[in-house]
C-alpha cells in the first residue's frame, strides 16, 4: 500500500497490486465488486483492508462510478448506501474511509487542514473536462464552510502523459473546457498526448488551492502496471486501484 504524507489525524492511501503474475488481469489487491473478479477474493480483500484500517468493513465505502461528476456527502444516515452513479465522496466523520476506484483514472484525495472534512474524487478525462476537482473543493466549501486555501490536495496513481495517447476528439474537449492546452498537451508522431495531472491541478488551483498544496505522486499506471492495475495495460475487466482517505 503506497501511503502519502498528511497532517495528523488524517491517513490516505492507494492500494497496490502485490501480486505474483502482473499479466494477469485479476491477479493482485482488488476491492472493487462491480469488477468480475471473484466475489470471495473482492470480500477477502475488503477484510484484509478494513483490519489494516482498523475499521469495521461497513466503514469502508467505495461508490460506483459512471465517469460523471455527482458528488454526494457520506453520514451517518446514507452509510450503508451502494452510492450508484456517484464520483466523489465527502465526508466530516472520523473513522470512516471513503475512496475511489480507478485503473489509470485519476484519483484525487482532499483533505482540510484543520481537519474539518475530507474528500475523494474518481477524474478520468470525462471527469476531468466537466471538472470534478474543482466541483468537489466547491461542494465542501458549501457544506462545511471552509477555505480553499486550507485545502491539501493528493492526485494519486494513474495513467502518466507519456502513456495517454488521445484523440482529437479528447483534445478538443479539453480545448473546449478551457484548460491550458500549451501546458497540458502534445503531439507525438502526429497522435496528441494529454498530462491529466497537470490539467486537474490546473482545475484545483482555479478553485483557489495554491500550487504547492497540490502533490502528485507522479506513477504511470501504464509503465508501472506490475505494481498498479492498468485498463489500458491490462483491458478494462481487470482489478482496481483502491485510493482512500480517512479522519482518523
Amino acid at each position: 500500500m503506497k501511503q502519502y504524507n498528511t497532517i495528523d489525524r488524517i491517513t490516505a492511501f492507494s492500494t497496490e497490486r502485490g501480486c505474483y503474475n502482473p499479466a494477469l488481469p485479476y491477479d493482485g489487491f482488488n476491492i472493487t465488486y462491480y469488477t468480475d473478479d471473484d466475489p470471495k477474493h473482492i470480500a477477502t480483500c475488503r477484510k484484509m483492508l478494513s483490519m489494516v484500517l482498523n475499521i469495521s468493513d461497513d466503514h469502508l465505502i467505495l461508490p460506483r462510478q459512471v465517469h460523471g461528476t455527482e458528488i454526494v456527502e457520506v453520514t451517518e444516515e446514507n452509510l450503508g448506501s451502494k452510492f450508484d452513479g456517484v464520483d466523489a465522496l465527502m465526508i466530516s466523520m472520523p473513522r470512516t474511509c471513503i475512496g475511489v476506484s480507478t485503473a489509470d483514472c485519476v484519483p484525487i484525495l482532499i483533505y482540510d487542514t484543520h481537519v474539518r472534512a475530507i474528500a475523494a474524487a474518481h477524474a478520468g478525462w470525462r471527469g476531468t473536462t466537466g471538472r470534478i476537482g474543482s466541483k468537489t473543493v466547491a461542494a465542501m466549501q458549501q457544506r462545511y464552510g471552509l477555505n480553499a486555501a486550507d485545502l491539501k490536495v493528493i492526485i494519486g496513481p494513474s495513467i502518466g502523459p507519456e502513456a495517454f495517447e488521445v484523440g482529437d476528439e479528447v483534445y478538443e474537449a479539453f480545448c473546449q473546457g478551457g484548460f491550458d492546452m500549451n501546458e497540458i498537451a502534445f503531439q507525438r508522431d502526429g497522435k496528441w498526448h494529454i498530462d491529466l495531472w497537470q490539467a486537474n491541478a490546473q482545475d484545483l488551483q482555479q478553485a483557489g488551492i495554491a500550487r504547492e498544496n497540490i502533490e502528485i505522486a507522479g506513477i504511470c499506471t501504464y509503465q508501472h502496471h506490475q505494481d498498479f492495475f492498468s485498463a489500458r495495460r491490462l483491458g478494462i475487466k481487470s482489478g482496481r486501484i483502491y485510493s482512500g482517505i480517512m479522519i482518523i
